[in-house]
This record gives C-alpha cells, sequence and structure tokens, in this order.
C-alpha cells in the first residue's frame, strides 16, 4: 500500500520549519528545513520563505500552513508575535498564489495538538485536553473529547497584570537570563491558572521548551498531569501536514 505523504510547515517568530509527513504514522519523511522568520515578518517575505521551504523539497500537492496566530477560514485575525500588517490578510490566498500549491493555514499551537491527538501522548484520551507551546510566545489548543476547539490564544490571559506569554514563554527564559527552576516557578503558576478555568484531564506541552523537558518539568507540582509532547518540536509541522 502506498504511503499517504502531506506537506506542513510549522511557521514560527523566529523561525519557518517544514517537512514532508507520512500521514499514517506521524513520521517525517524527509529531513527538517529550518530558515530564519524574516525581519520585518510582513506577508511578502513570509511568502518567499514559504515557496523556498516548498521548492527545495520539490513538493507539488497541498501544503498546511501552521501560524502564530487566530485564522479564521484562511484570514489572519490577529498578530501578537508577527507583524501587524497580516491582520485582515487572506493567507490561504496568498501562499496559495505565491506556491502554486493549494496552501491551508491553521493556529500554530491548533495544529501541534492535533498530531499530538492523533499520533503522540493525547491518543484515546477523552475529557478537556490542553496542548501548550512554549516558544517565542505561549500557544495554546484545546480538545474535548479529541475534538478541536480552535483558536483559543491562552497564552494572552493575564497573570500579575501581563500577558502571561511575557512572563512564562521560553522566550523569557533567555530574555531575562532566568534559571531553569526560576522560569519553571513562573510556568507553574501559569498552569495552576489554567487548571482553574479549563479543570483538563491532562496538559501536554509542546514548542522549543519540550526540547528538553528533563531541565524543568519535574519541578512542576500541580494537580493535572503534565506531559511532554511525543513529537517534540516537530508536532506543528506534522499538525499542519495532516490538513
Amino acid at each position: 500500500m502506498a504511503e499517504r505523504l502531506g506537506f506542513g510547515i510549522d511557521i514560527g517568530g523566529t523561525g519557518m520549519k517544514a517537512a514532508i509527513v507520512d500521514l499514517d504514522s506521524g513520521e517525517l519523511r524527509s529531513k527538517r528545513l529550518r530558515i530564519d522568520t524574516p525581519r520585518p515578518s510582513h506577508s511578502d517575505a513570509m511568502a518567499e520563505v514559504v515557496v523556498k521551504l516548498v521548492r527545495s523539497h520539490n513538493w507539488t500537492g497541498p501544503v498546511g500552513c501552521a501560524f502564530p496566530a487566530v485564522i479564521r477560514r484562511g484570514y489572519v485575525r490577529s498578530a501578537a508575535n508577527i507583524d501587524t500588517s497580516w491582520v485582515g490578510v487572506d493567507a490561504d490566498a496568498l501562499f496559495s498564489a505565491a506556491t502554486g500549491q493549494p496552501a491551508t493555514m491553521i493556529n500554530d499551537a491548533d495544529a501541534a495538538g492535533l498530531a499530538e491527538m492523533r499520533f503522540g501522548v493525547g491518543q484515546g484520551r477523552s475529557g478537556v485536553v490542553l496542548m501548550l507551546t512554549f516558544g517565542t510566545g505561549i500557544g495554546s489548543g484545546l480538545f474535548l473529547d479529541g475534538m478541536l476547539v480552535p483558536n483559543t490564544e491562552f497564552g494572552h490571559v493575564e497573570l500579575d497584570g501581563v500577558a502571561a506569554e511575557t512572563r512564562a514563554a521560553a522566550s523569557a527564559r533567555k530574555r531575562e537570563g532566568l534559571s531553569w527552576t526560576e522560569w519553571s516557578g513562573r510556568v507553574e503558576q501559569y498552569l495552576r491558572y489554567m487548571e482553574m478555568l479549563l479543570s483538563p484531564e491532562l496538559i501536554i506541552i509542546g514548542g522549543g521548551a519540550s526540547k528538553s523537558p528533563e531541565k524543568w518539568l519535574p519541578n512542576i507540582d500541580i494537580a493535572t498531569e503534565v506531559v511532554p509532547a511525543e513529537m517534540a518540536n516537530n508536532s506543528g509541522i506534522i499538525g499542519a501536514a495532516l490538513l
């Protein structure tokens, strides 16, 4: 039986990553390629990088794109960690025209959650499952009995008078020179707040911070089960390819 393949691009605040994905196993079928996110991150510059990622893999066919914003029917509706000029852009149409392939957009944390629910630690889990990605910001994907509730954006809830991601994103640890212990204290405070709001059965941690869970996850002590993403930092690519 022939492999069913898809192509996923994970667009982040600092890097844009892509690979060909086996849609039946979730495994990457090509080398993951990463290109720095352009500065400024306006639409034309990012479209050029998307074209490079597609062409570098000699890919023809549908392209799934995970994007750090609220996405509704292909339109970008927020811009927390990208250039504000993106708001209102029909990104599906933009990337489809640029690549010559049909492109579909999805919020990046929603994409990561789809991958984990299909292939990773969320398989078979019922009830409320919360996916959180700690990177440039904090992304969130919310699932109820395996069904996605899109565009939750829980990284922007207020903690200590500011958006939670300004204090607890992985970028905050590097920016402020925090130790893993100091940073994990902030993450625990944030997770307790999410626990209070949602009473989830499971919290899955993805994004860049999921590459080194042993450095900080043992410090987290809350009632809810908290586990690192099984797909690690590839979950956004895999979830995007599932589109």
